[in-house]
């Protein structure tokens, strides 16, 4: 999902919560600049542990879901929308002004730290803040049996009378309301999105904010049908259909575009996020002053702030749709694919943007993003064509990541259920479209992103302690054990001359033997 718009980067809420954010901003930032980075290494460590054979089901299960499905469906949940307002806007913007300290404006420098600082917030740390609660609750409710909820992942932590207390309910009431209130934000952006759209076709030219509600109405409509008919039918269709018009449009500027330009982006980009790595995640005021401060608030502290807020919905649809995976193939999938996809996109979309700008075009204009996107498709052929693509990419990208929230919405109020009733999707879908959506741009929900990373940061500790007791480890250790004593036994009783033979000798106990030992 995308966070909310303005000139500068994402829109600040104004209001009372205008100072609760400047605050937490400001004294508490650090947090989520070490919390995201921990997140990061966290899920790459237990990919290449020993926990990476674990199957998020039962040991002989098969994934639910076909591949290209899975990939289609968590990254039209994730952040589909987001790439469609940001894919052009984000790099531009920080080719037009670089962070502090780095590269000149309008520099071919401040090309490569562009495209790296928008790497550096949509790919690796935005994944792995999902892939922590998403993997917490899949291999909880498909492994262990519990039900799905936040409050049941730690159980290992707090002990099952405590996970099941009055804090659990707080905890998965807490999710309900931040997905509530982010999906009515995120609908609130793909009508602003689509209306801009609809302005620069000539369709609604003199019309006023008001034909906005028309726009949500029909967006509301559309995802709850889509919910109803449940993830195998609606959102996976949709999913993959998106895929094919992202694809598609893609492919078109790709080769209407500056094809040599985004053949150069592709490795140039990779190396400088590899390269600044470091630097971009330890940035902070205490060396950058107040202008590093104001850049890490705008952008990269309110970016981790936003991806945290939209964990509890984006983490659960992960968890609903990846049963049968392994733990390798669950941080493989969500971290690593939609990595790789937002490499190439930044690079065709941004990449276009950029050099549309270096040309005389300004598509930049005024600085909002969800115009830049259709002031780059001005300069290039067929445009009505490009403009009525993205627009209809906007608006199933956000029925896809909308009806999804809905049936989330609905397993948190029916305690865990992982096929809600249908009348509970469908009262969450219109809660969502009557949630004031327009306002919802402004909504406080953010501001919870702290609670919840302590919450992810507890998720850490409970998992690596689930894992631990899994019985595919439980059984590695017995093996090793019995291995490691037959091996000693042999050696002491016959001098180093002997072999191991595997058998299914019933014990006086009953129980079968784990093998024998066999003079040579």
């Amino acid at each position: 999902m995308a966070p909310p718009l303005a000139p500068s980067g994402p829109r600040v809420p104004t209001g009372s919560c205008k100072g609760a954010l400047s605050w937490l901003l400001a004294n508490l930032g650090w947090t989520f600049v070490l919390a995201a980075t921990g997140f990061v290494v966290f899920v790459l460590w237990l990919a290449f542990s020993r926990y990476g054979n674990i199957p998020l089901g039962s040991d002989d299960e098969k994934p639910e879901f076909r591949t290209v499905s899975w990939i289609a469906m968590m990254f039209s949940a994730g952040m589909g929308i987001g790439l469609m307002f940001f894919g052009m806007a984000e790099p531009l913007t920080f080719f037009m002004g670089p962070p502090p300290g780095t590269e000149p404006a309008r520099s071919q420098a401040a090309i490569e730290t562009a495209m790296a600082t928008s790497l550096f917030h949509w790919t690796l740390h935005p994944w792995a803040i999902y892939a922590v609660l998403g993997l917490a609750i899949a291999y909880s409710s498909f492994r262990r049996g519990r039900r799905q909820l936040i409050s049941a992942a730690f159980v290992p932590l707090l002990g099952r009378r405590r996970a099941e207390g009055p804090v659990s309910k707080l905890i998965d009431a807490l999710a309900l309301f931040a997905t509530l209130f982010g999906s009515a934000a995120s609908l609130g952006i793909g009508a602003l999105q689509i209306k801009t759209g609809m302005q620069e076709a000539g369709w609604i030219a003199g019309l006023g904010p008001s034909v906005l509600v028309p726009i949500i109405v029909v967006l509301t409509v559309c995802f709850i049908l889509s919910a109803v008919s449940g993830i195998a039918r609606g959102i996976q269709y949709l999913s993959n259909l998106n895929m094919v018009l992202a694809a598609l449009l893609a492919l078109f500027l790709f080769v209407v575009g500056p094809t040599v330009l985004i053949m150069q982006l592709l490795p140039t980009s990779v190396g400088t996020y590899l390269q600044d790595f470091g630097t971009m995640a330890a940035r902070s005021g205490a060396t950058g002053g107040k202008e590093m401060d104001k850049f890490l608030s705008t952008w990269t502290i309110f970016y981790w702030a936003w991806w945290i807020s939209w964990t509890p919905f984006v983490g659960m649809f992960l968890a609903r749709i990846s049963r049968g995976r392994t733990v390798r193939q669950f941080v493989a999938g969500v971290i690593l694919v939609p990595s790789l996809v937002s490499l190439v996109w930044f690079s065709i979309f941004g990449g276009t943007a950029i050099d549309e700008q270096r040309k005389g075009g300004n598509p930049f204009g005024d600085g909002f993003p969800e115009e830049i996107t259709f002031n780059v498709l001005q300069q290039l052929p067929w445009t009505g064509i490009t403009s009525v693509v993205v627009m209809a990419l906007v608006a199933i990208f956000f029925v896809s990541g909308a009806d999804a929230a809905s049936i989330v919405m609905g397993t948190l109020s029916q305690r865990g259920s992982i096929e809600p009733r249908r009348w509970m999707v469908i009262f969450w879908g219109a809660a969502t479209g009557g949630n004031k959506a327009l306002q919802g741009i402004q909504n406080p929900t953010f501001i919870g992103a702290l609670p919840f990373a302590i919450v992810l940061v507890l998720l850490c500790f409970s998992l690596t302690r689930d894992l631990r007791t899994d019985p595919m480890m439980q059984r590695d250790a017995k093996g090793s054990d019995v291995l490691e004593t037959a091996v000693v036994k042999g050696a002491k009783e016959h001098s180093g001359g002997f072999e191991l033979v595997i058998s299914e000798a019933n014990g006086a106990d009953g129980s079968a033997d784990s093998g024998s030992q066999r003079q040579n």
